[in-house]
């Protein structure tokens, strides 16, 4: 976890109730780091010889880092904390993870980047669950 996104959770000036920093913290973090190496994926698809057969993918990947972008901003924000929108926006983060990796590893083997990628998806993935499964 990294120490700025937990120093800030910990300097929030309220009560964050009965939220897991901890996995919140880590899913916060998954969340920026799987927009980031999503990104970067589609990039690197657009970059290959053979693009035209890694549509799929770049889409995948781009709706997957919109998707996570937006789940790790709202999850930064604690006033007036909306258990049903974050609960949503963990279920389709998941949801795009899960999408999004499983797209990449049909390219894994021949392309670096959809594996490293893949991976990030399936931490963000997990990352999503574990915060989804203490919000009760």
């Amino acid at each position: 976890m990294t120490h700025h996104v937990s120093s800030m959770l910990e300097t929030y000036p309220k009560d964050l109730g009965n939220i897991d920093q901890e996995k919140l913290a880590e899913c916060i973090e998954a969340c920026f780091e799987c927009a980031q190496t999503c990104t970067a994926c589609a990039d690197a698809c657009l970059a290959e010889d053979m693009v035209s057969e890694l549509t799929q993918c770049i889409r995948f990947n781009l709706d997957c880092a919109d998707i996570c972008a937006v789940t790790g901003r709202v999850l930064s924000r604690q006033t007036g904390n909306n258990v049903e929108t974050t609960r949503a926006l963990l279920e389709a983060c998941r949801t795009a993870c899960k999408a999004c990796a499983e797209e990449c590893e049909k390219h894994a083997q021949m392309h670096e980047h959809c594996k490293v990628c893949a991976e990030a998806c399936r931490r963000c993935e997990q990352a999503c669950a574990e915060l989804l499964a203490t919000l009760g």
